[in-house]
């Protein structure tokens, strides 16, 4: 497994991460057991980089992590994310950057994951109602207290990142980035390859959208969030169904699958991005690894571009309430 280097500071992870929500919740019923087999297969096949987060679940997931990961720790970069704040009621969300609610989250992230540190500590969602300032800060009090060895942001946007990396340097901003979530390229990447902060790319197969899998609105589960996605409804859906058949022409013909193919264009977009597509099946995990073997040539990067152009997707990523808590 190659890797790649997050930030200026250390951070060194396999150039493929495994992002695990979907094992707890949010993609419809979940199979604990198949979860934990393909987390001990990612480790196998030189996955070091794994992705929570305290509200997946929520702390379902931290706990799962935690207990596969048991006699395994020293070969994980171990990241997690606070911030996000769950209701009983699962429609219900806030955002809490309060210094002491940094210190809280992070005790209980520790306790849940059974370790004594988390490689990579993110700020799930940015509080506009604190300081950047201050939450970072906290951060940064839990860096020297040895609790974590890393600092990361999601979803931040430019100013707020700016102003954070000045407080205490910033290893990762971790955001949705694939084919047809190319946003970050206008504010977000030139930054934060000004100040030398490694890029996460979440959802880099749209969802699961940009591997030809999902064909009707109708297969997806109740229980599965995607439902809700403005682009996954209606009219957009078939739009953006069209988008994703023009680019599983272009892998039939390199011979790849189309979800290999968009995971290859994310992973090619510089050796400071490191993509972390959620699965929890091991057969959909062998499949996103053999990803990083596919070699796209300048013409193949041409037709993909002419195939889905940059802001070809109908709708929005999230819905209103959303899109309001990101690139803030």
């Amino acid at each position: 497994m190659d890797t790649r280097t997050l930030g200026t500071q250390g951070l060194t992870v396999s150039a493929l991460g495994l992002g695990c929500m979907g094992m707890s919740e949010f993609y419809g019923a979940a199979d604990d057991e198949e979860s934990l087999a393909t987390i001990h297969r990612a480790l196998e096949l030189g996955i070091t980089f794994l992705d929570t987060a305290d509200m997946y679940g929520p702390f379902k997931n931290e706990r799962l992590l935690g207990g596969a990961l048991k006699g395994r720790r020293d070969r994980v970069v171990l990241a997690t994310k606070f911030g996000i704040v769950r209701t009983s009621d699962p429609a219900v969300r806030g955002v809490n950057g309060r210094p002491e609610y940094v210190q809280q989250s992070c005790d209980g992230s520790l306790k849940r994951l059974g370790v004594d540190h988390i490689d990579l500590y993110y700020q799930h969602r940015v509080d506009p109602t604190v300081p950047i300032e201050d939450t970072i800060g906290a951060m940064a009090d839990l860096v020297r207290a040895g609790k974590v060895r890393f600092l990361g942001m999601s979803e931040a946007g430019p100013q707020t990142i700016r102003r954070a990396h000045a407080v205490h340097p910033i290893s990762a901003l971790q955001t949705e980035y694939s084919l047809w979530t190319r946003d970050p390229e206008d504010g977000i990447v030139p930054v934060v390859r000004e100040l030398g902060i490694g890029f996460v790319a979440y959802s880099p197969l749209g969802r699961g959208f940009l591997t030809g899998r999902i064909t009707r609105y109708e297969d997806l589960a109740l229980n599965d969030f995607r439902r809700y996605s403005p682009r996954f409804q209606g009219e957009n859906f078939q739009k953006n169904l069209d988008l994703v058949v023009r680019v599983e022409a272009i892998a039939k013909a390199k011979g790849v699958t189309a979800g290999q193919l968009a995971l290859a264009w994310v992973a090619a977009q510089g050796r400071d991005v490191v993509p972390i597509p959620g699965t929890t099946r091991r057969a959909h995990l062998e499949e996103n690894i053999a990803a990083l073997a596919v070699e796209l040539t300048p013409q193949d990067l041409a037709d993909l571009a002419a195939a889905m152009p940059k802001g070809a997707a109908s709708g929005l990523r999230y819905p209103e309430a959303g899109m309001r808590a990101v690139n803030l």
